[in-house]
C-alpha cells in the first residue's frame, strides 16, 4: 500500500487542549487533508495529506484560526522565545508581588494597605502590556466563537481588575481592591507556563540525544587526498576515513580496519560492539580505537538515525483513543466553566452577598478551571514514555500499541533468529555420494538467499574452499524449501514436508538427528524417479536472556508459546531450553497467523518475529514485535521494533508501555481532579483568585512532572538485583 505524503508543523500561540483542537479542525476544513493531529506538549501538528498541498495554504489555514506556524521551529527562535518568556515572567512577578504585601502583613495583624493609585499603577502594565498575549488569544477564541484557557483568564482577571477600579472610583473609602488577585493570577499562569515549557523539554530529550549524533562533517577519501565535507555533500558509494573516537558519519560497510562501536543511544546496548571488514555500520555511532574506512550505503532520511527519529516522532504525534475523549471533553470544558461562573456568580448575589464578593469567587471559578493539564496529560506522558523506550533500543510504532500493550497476557516467540541466534552451522553431513558434491549442489541452490540456513550452507563451502556451480530456474518454496536446475540436474533442498510431497524416505539418521534437536534439509533429485542426494543437519544456539525473558514474562501471569515451521524435535529442544510449555511446530508461514487468530478468541496476544515468513503472524496478533536484525517487512508490519536482538527487550516493552498508559490515566485523574474538587471550592467562596491561581498553575506543572518520572526506567534486566 502506497504511503500517503505527509508534513509536520511548529504551531504557536496554543495554551491548551482546546487551542489544539481548533488548530486540527482548521486544517481539516483544507482540501486534501485526510487528518490533522496537534500534540501540545511539542506544539506541533502532523498534517496526512491525499495528494501533496502548498504548504503555504496550511499555514494560512492556521494564521486564519488565530495562531503561527511554521515548517520547523528554528533554534535560535526558540532561544528568543524563550528569552521573551523568562523576561515577561520576571516583570510580571516584580510588579506583582508588592500588592500580596498587605495580605501576607494581615496574617500577622498587621492591617495595611497600598495607596490605590500604587496598586493601579503595578497592576496595570501587567494586566494589560505583559497580559495582552491572553488579550489577543482570547480574542481569536472569540472569533472563531470557541473558548479556551485565554478566555477564562481575562475573563477573571479583566473581571478582578474592573472590580477593583469601580471600587477605588465610587466609595470615598474603598473596601479591599482586588489588583493583586488580577496581576498574580496572570504571572501565576505565566510562572506555570514557564515550568511547564521547562519541564517539557525534558520529556524529548531522548529524541533530541538522538538528533544530535548526526554531526555536521566527514573525512571523505579522494584520489588517494582525504578531504573534510559535509555529511550534506556525500553520495553513496563514497568512500569514508574514520579516526578513532569519532562518530560514524553514515550508514555504511567496514572495507577495511578493525574496531569497536558504541551504539548505545542507537540499539541501547551498553557493551561496544566489535567491528570488521564487512560489518554494517550505523550513522551516529561512536568509533572506538581503531581507524576504519567505511563505503557510505545510506544518507539522509535512509538512514537507521533517521528512521528512529521518524519513528519516535511519529508515535509522539498519534493520539491514542484515550484522547479521542479527553478532546471531546474539552470542546465543552470552556462553555461548561463559563456557565458554572455565571451560576456561582448569581447563586451569591440571590443568596444576598455583596457583589464584589459574587464576582470574586465567580473570578475564582474562572481562574481555577483553566484546561491546560487535560491538554498535556497524555501527550507529555507519550513523549517520555516513548523516547525513554528509544534510549533502550525499544521503538514503539503509535501510541495505539500502548493501549494493546497493558492488555498482552500471551506472547508467542518465533524460533530462529528470535529466541535462537539465528546464526546455525551444519553440524552433520550423510551423502549418497561424496560429502563435497552435496555441499556443493546445496550451496548453489541456497546462491543469494538470506536464510539463516542457506548462510550456513554458504559458510561450509568457503569453509572448505569449494567452487559453488551456477543456478537457474530457481523457485522458492514456501514453507518446504527451495528449487532449481543446477549442473543439468533438477535439484531441490527443504524440509520434511518437501521430503514427502515426493514420497521419499527421511533415513534412519535424520530422524535420529531430529530426535535430538537438529534442523535437517534433505537435498533431492526431482523428476520422474526422484530421490535423496544426501541430508544435512543444522544446530542453533539459544540466545542469551532468552530464557530470562520467558521467566520474566511468566512471573507477569503471561503464557509463552513457541511458533516455528521447523521439526518438532528441534522446537522442542528450544522450547525446553528457553522454559517454554506451548510449542507450534511445522507450521507453514500462512499457517501462522491462524495460530495466532485461535489464540485471540481467548487471549490478547502479542507475537514476536524477525522473518518475512513471521510478517502474516505480526499483522494478525494484537501486538507485533520485531527484531531489528530481521527483515524490513517484519518491522514495518509490526508495532513495536526492537533494536538489538535480546528477548529481554520484550518484557521491557511491555512494561515500558504499561507505565506509559499507566502515566496517561494517572494524569487526566489529577487534570480532572483539580476540577472536580477546586471549583465547588471555589465556588463555596474558600478559594480566592490568588490561590485559584496557584492551583492551576500546579495542575499543568504536576501533570508534566509526573510524565517525568519515565525518564528514569530501565528494563528489569538491567536494575541492579532486588531494586524494583
Amino acid at each position: 500500500m502506497q504511503k500517503l505524503p505527509s508534513l509536520d508543523l511548529s504551531i504557536d500561540g496554543m495554551t491548551c487542549a482546546n487551542c489544539a483542537g481548533r488548530v486540527e479542525r482548521a486544517l481539516k476544513k483544507v482540501p486534501g487533508v485526510m487528518q490533522a493531529s496537534v500534540n501540545l506538549a511539542s506544539e506541533r501538528v502532523h498534517v496526512q495529506l491525499s495528494a501533496p498541498q502548498p504548504t503555504e495554504a496550511l499555514i494560512a489555514a492556521i494564521e486564519r484560526a488565530g495562531y503561527g506556524a511554521t515548517l520547523t521551529l528554528q533554534a535560535d527562535t526558540q532561544v528568543r522565545k524563550s528569552h521573551h518568556d523568562r523576561l515577561s515572567l520576571t516583570l510580571a512577578l516584580l510588579l506583582a508581588v508588592p500588592l500580596l504585601v498587605p495580605m501576607l502583613l494581615q496574617a500577622f495583624g498587621v492591617h495595611w494597605m497600598w495607596p490605590a493609585w500604587v496598586e493601579l499603577a503595578l497592576a496595570t502594565p501587567v494586566q494589560f502590556v505583559i497580559g495582552a498575549r491572553f488579550y489577543s488569544a482570547a480574542w481569536r477564541a472569540l472569533r472563531t466563537l470557541d473558548g479556551n484557557m485565554d478566555l477564562l483568564v481575562v475573563v477573571g482577571t479583566t473581571s478582578a481588575y474592573g472590580l477593583s477600579l469601580y471600587l477605588w472610583l465610587t466609595r470615598a473609602h474603598p473596601p479591599h481592591l482586588y489588583f493583586e488577585a488580577s496581576a498574580m493570577v496572570i504571572a501565576l499562569v505565566l510562572l506555570g507556563k514557564y515550568l511547564e515549557t521547562r519541564a517539557r523539554q525534558q520529556t524529548t530529550r531522548a529524541l533530541r540525544d538522538l538528533q544530535g549524533l548526526a554531526g555536521d562533517e566527514a573525512l571523505r577519501e579522494a584520489d588517494g587526498q582525504l578531504e573534510t565535507v559535509a555529511i550534506k555533500a556525500l553520495r553513496l558509494g563514497d568512500i569514508l576515513v574514520v579516526k578513532p573516537g569519532a562518530r560514524f558519519a553514515a550508514d555504511g560497510e567496514i572495507i577495511e580496519g578493525r574496531s569497536h562501536a558504541n551504539e548505545a543511544l542507537i540499539s541501547g546496548e551498553s557493551l561496544p560492539v566489535p567491528k570488521q571488514p564487512g560489518d554494517r555500520v550505523t550513522g551516529g555511532a561512536l568509533n572506538g580505537e581503531g581507524r576504519l574506512r567505511v563505503k557510505v550505503l545510506a544518507l539522509g532520511s535512509e538512514t537507521t538515525l533517521a528512521r528512529i527519529v521518524r519513528l519516535v516522532e511519529d508515535a509522539q504525534a498519534e493520539k491514542p483513543p484515550i484522547q479521542q475523549l479527553v478532546d471531546r471533553v474539552s470542546r465543552v470544558f470552556v462553555p461548561v466553566v463559563l456557565a458554572l461562573a455565571l451560576l456561582t456568580l448569581f447563586g451569591w448575589l440571590l443568596a444576598g452577598a455583596a457583589a464584589q464578593v459574587a464576582i470574586i469567587n465567580a473570578v475564582s471559578v474562572l481562574v481555577i478551571a483553566c484546561p491546560c493539564a487535560l491538554g498535556l496529560a497524555t501527550p507529555v506522558a507519550i513523549m517520555a514514555g516513548t523516547g525513554a523506550a528509544a534510549r533502550h533500543g525499544i521503538l514503539i510504532k503509535d501510541s495505539h500499541v500502548l493501549e494493546h500493550a497493558r492488555a498482552v497476557d500471551c506472547v508467542v516467540f518465533d524460533k530462529t533468529g528470535t529466541l535462537t541466534l539465528g546464526a546455525p552451522q551444519v553440524v552433520h553431513l550423510e551423502a549418497v555420494g561424496s560429502e563435497d558434491s552435496l555441499v556443493r549442489l546445496a550451496g548453489a541452490l541456497q546462491q543469494g538467499s538470506e536464510h539463516p540456513l542457506a548462510r550456513a550452507v554458504s559458510s561450509l563451502c568457503q569453509r572448505r574452499g569449494l567452487s559453488v556451480p551456477a543456478v537457474s530456474h530457481s523457485q522458492a518454496l514456501a514453507g518446504r524449501g527451495i528449487a532449481g536446475q543446477v549442473e543439468s540436474q533438477a535439484l531441490a533442498l527443504g524440509n520434511r514436508r518437501l521430503l514427502e510431497e515426493h514420497g521419499l524416505a527421511a533415513g534412519r539418521s535424520a530422524d535420529a538427528w531430529e530426535a535430538d534437536g537438529y534442523s535437517v534439509s534433505w537435498l533431492i533429485e526431482t523428476g520422474p524417479q526422484a530421490r535423496v542426494l544426501g541430508r544435512l543437519a543444522f544446530g542453533d544456539d539459544l540466545r542469551h536472556g532468552a530464557r530470562q525473558a520467558v521467566a520474566q514474562l511468566s512471573s507477569r501471569a503471561i503464557a509463552c508459546h513457541l511458533l516455528t515451521g521447523d521439526n518438532a524435535g528441534s522446537a522442542a529442544k528450544v522450547a525446553t531450553a528457553a522454559g517454554i510449555d506451548q510449542v507450534h511446530a511445522q507450521v507453514l508461514p500462512e499457517g501462522k497467523a491462524a495460530v495466532i487468530n485461535a489464540l485471540k478468541r481467548e487471549h490478547v496476544v502479542a507475537m514476536v518475529g524477525d522473518g518475512i515468513n513471521d510478517a502474516p503472524a505480526l499483522a494478525s496478533a494484537d501486538l507485533g514485535l520485531a527484531m531489528a536484525s530481521g527483515t524490513d517487512v517484519a518491522m514495518q508490519t509490526a508495532g513495536i521494533t526492537l533494536m538489538r536482538s535480546d528477548p529481554q527487550l520484550v518484557p521491557a516493552a511491555l512494561d515500558i508501555c504499561r507505565l506509559t498508559y499507566g502515566k496517561i490515566r494517572q494524569n487526566l485523574f489529577w487534570a480532572f481532579f483539580y476540577n472536580l474538587v477546586g471549583i465547588p471550592l471555589a465556588a463555596a467562596g474558600w478559594l480566592s483568585p490568588v490561590l485559584a491561581g496557584c492551583a492551576m498553575a500546579l495542575s499543568s506543572v504536576s501533570v508534566v512532572l509526573n510524565a517525568l518520572w519515565l525518564n528514569r526506567w530501565q528494563p528489569a534486566h538491567l536494575l541492579p538485583r532486588g531494586k524494583p
